[in-house]
């Protein structure tokens, strides 16, 4: 019996003649009002965007002061959190952003 390889998403967007450059990234953040920690949150994202995806990217950003059901809806249970709907896989990264590492490497861009 012969095991059939699974393809990466990027091997499937090449194949379908796509860069993964090319795909549009949405994502959103959620923080818990203007703190210093979800401003810092806010500009770091926004130059990873900027940096890494220039201008494939839909960024929203969701104060949960100013919309606590969505809290509930996305089950956010701590701030900053960062959630990559698309592309998939569904991607959340939870804390501090300041961890380029670990940002870069939840949405699929360490090799950017």
């Amino acid at each position: 019996m012969t095991k059939k390889r699974v393809q990466t998403t990027a091997e499937v967007l090449e194949a379908a003649g796509l860069a993964p450059k090319d795909q549009l990234y949405t994502l959103r953040l959620y923080v818990a009002g203007l703190t210093p920690r979800s401003q810092e949150a806010i500009r770091t994202v926004t130059a990873i965007c900027e940096g890494h995806l220039q201008g494939h990217y839909e960024l929203e950003v969701i104060d949960l002061y100013q919309h606590p059901v969505l809290a509930k809806d996305e089950q956010i249970i701590a701030t900053p959190t960062l959630i990559k709907k698309l592309p998939l896989p569904l991607r959340k990264i939870i804390g501090n952003m300041a961890d380029l590492d670990k940002v870069l490497v939840g949405l699929d861009l360490r090799n950017r």
